[in-house]
């Protein structure tokens, strides 16, 4: 690893560790951009740096613009997620230059923090695929407990939607609840 990538992740890791939210008893973006880069290089381990810098910055202080900053309908859901996207992106573009990064690497993480040319682009295809698994294995249960079965088939067929062959099968590889793995079986049956 060389110099210029470690500072970069550490700088990543600096802002995400300000988050104020805990998931065992660690900063909730911290450990969210680790489980993310750990699925990048599960699924890629030759990943380029900048899929990998993509991937420890791709929700780098979420925290400071909160779902409720918007109106809670389906418009002001799309233009809060593209709105972070565009946060995320300039807030990685900062730190890289920071650290010494030159403008054709900057605007190479920019865009896969952006998802641009996907699924065209086969990093970005990785990254929406550790994107999904990181929601499947982490996150799902928890929005299941709190959601209807209706609204967590469409999660899923979404999900899978954007999945390639190879995140698909590693999706299917992970431990389920009982519930979980009914309204997996549902979204993928019809």
């Amino acid at each position: 690893m060389n110099e210029r990538f470690a500072a970069a992740c550490r700088r990543f890791d600096e802002e995400n560790s300000r988050d104020p939210n805990r998931e065992a008893g660690q900063p909730c973006e911290l450990l969210y951009a680790q489980r993310l880069t750990d699925w990048v290089l599960k699924l890629c381990p030759a990943a380029s740096e900048t899929l990998r810098l993509a991937a420890r910055s791709q929700h780098i202080c979420r925290w400071e613009s909160p779902r409720e900053n918007y109106p809670m309908t389906r418009s002001g859901y799309l233009k809060w997620r593209a709105d972070l996207k565009k946060f995320h992106a300039e807030k990685s573009g900062t730190i890289l230059r920071e650290v010494g990064y030159d403008d054709d690497a900057i605007r190479r993480v920019q865009d896969l923090n952006l998802k641009k040319n996907f699924p065209a682009d086969a990093d970005c295809c990785v990254l929406e695929d550790a994107l999904c698994l990181v929601f499947l294995e982490f996150q799902f249960a928890a929005l299941a407990a709190k959601s209807d079965d209706e609204k967590m088939i469409n999660a899923v067929r979404k999900s899978w939607a954007k999945m390639t062959e190879s995140g698909r099968a590693e999706s299917l590889k992970l431990n389920y609840g009982k519930r979980e793995a009914q309204l997996i079986n549902q979204a993928l049956r019809t």
